[in-house]
């Protein structure tokens, strides 16, 4: 079982899944093998974080005008850490699970600013992936689930019944692993923690089956890395923790169904975020060299050279932090480590033309293990977390 100071590999891809599913709410085609566009359609956190083909795209074209501040909205019914935050079609976000074992599931209204309880998982679980199918519904998958270990079970979320129903179980157990939609329609699954079975395995969830298959399984075994969606349909697998701390990253091909390495990261890194900016290069920031204090470096990952690079540092060191796209196409960065028994509110922007991270308006309070999520209105919802002194969060607050 994950200690939560350990936590979240959704951290990752929370970015990702709200770009997604901000993709599939504004139209914006999904990105396939031969489409050349790093346009994309997840939940997001999201599977993998998606791209825009111009600055505005992420927003339906339109760039709203951006403060750079944090503003209290609504809280969560409970507190939570290690739960997931999906961008619904009809603009909702639905917030599921988290510590400990919770079965519970909420959504928040941005018309309103609040949150409302909707139907229960069939099973609690946290450290758990949700991605938004192209049908609308939500896959929730894996995560631990108190009492049982790590979870084999799925299931589906359909925001139209606001009811969750078993599908299909996965290969194995998991936890500390990814999701990421691909351009097909069928979720990458991608990683486990503990358990028993081969933790360079990799599965693949058919939507029109309700099934999960077996595929290719990674060149190492890894958790706690991240995983994304490049503009040519592949997936980029990055860090992690495996026999050892790892710089080492792999692509996944879709059409073959294989993992092949590709360059390895300038330093070690688990508990990072990963972002597909507009340019189809990959942001990497932050993260936990090993056991040593985390870190403010950044770097670029080139998919046409299939080479990482350095990039400017952010202004304070990162884990298990956010980062998430806007509708400019410049990523907030939200969240720090720990230092000296403080828990830093800073958030950062990147600037990908100019390379550089510059300091924006600092959150409402310290927090890390928290959901970031994209809203249509340009917003970012930051919900629940860890707060000083391990403090788990109900409260949320709105970027703008």
């Amino acid at each position: 079982m994950t200690q939560h100071k350990f936590s979240l590999l959704a951290v990752s891809l929370i970015g990702a899944f709200a770009c997604q599913a901000n993709y599939a709410l504004v139209g914006i085609e999904d990105p396939s093998p031969d489409s050349g566009t790093g346009s994309v359609s997840e939940s997001v956190t999201a599977g993998g974080a998606a791209g825009a083909t111009g600055s505005g795209a992420l927003c339906g074209g339109k760039i709203p005008t951006r403060q750079g501040i944090f503003v209290p909205t609504g809280s969560m019914t409970v507190a939570r850490i290690g739960h997931t935050a999906t961008l619904l079609p009809n603009g909702q976000v639905l917030i599921a699970g988290g510590m400990d074992s919770l079965a519970s599931a909420e959504l928040y209204d941005p018309t309103t600013g609040t949150f409302t309880a909707t139907g229960s998982m069939n099973a609690g679980r946290y450290w758990h992936m949700a991605t938004l199918l192209p049908n609308g519904q939500v896959l929730i998958a894996g995560g631990y689930e108190y009492g049982a270990g790590d979870a084999a079970s799925a299931e589906l979320y359909d925001p139209s019944a606001g009811t969750f129903t078993a599908t299909g179980s996965m290969t194995m157990g998991r936890e500390g692993h990814a999701a990421t939609l691909l351009s097909n329609g069928k979720v990458l699954i991608v990683g486990y923690e503990y358990g028993a079975g081969d933790a360079a395995s990799a599965e693949l969830y058919d939507p029109s089956a309700g099934t999960f298959t077996a595929t290719g399984s990674m060149t190492t075994k890894r958790y706690h890395h991240t995983e994304t969606l490049l503009s040519d349909g592949q997936v980029l697998i990055t860090g992690g923790i495996g026999n050892d701390y790892l710089a080492s990253a792999e692509l996944y091909d879709p059409s073959a169904g294989r993992f092949t390495a590709t360059g390895s990261m300038t330093t070690t890194r688990f508990f990072h975020t990963a972002t597909l900016l507009s340019d189809g290069r990959a942001l990497i920031t932050g993260g936990d060299p090993s056991l040593s204090p985390a870190l403010a470096s950044a770097e670029l990952y080139d998919p046409t050279a299939g080479t990482f690079t350095a990039t400017g540092s952010m202004t304070s060191p990162r884990s298990s932090h956010t980062a998430t796209m806007l509708c400019d196409g410049k990523v907030l960065v939200a969240g720090a480590a720990e230092l000296t028994g403080e828990l830093p509110a800073s958030a950062d922007l990147y600037d990908a033309q100019a390379g550089r991270f510059t300091a924006t308006g600092s959150m409402t309070v310290g927090r890390n293990e928290h959901t970031a999520t994209l809203l249509s209105n340009g917003q970012v919802l930051i919900a629940g977390g860890v707060g000083v002194d391990g403090q788990f969060l109900a409260s949320a607050e709105l970027y703008q």
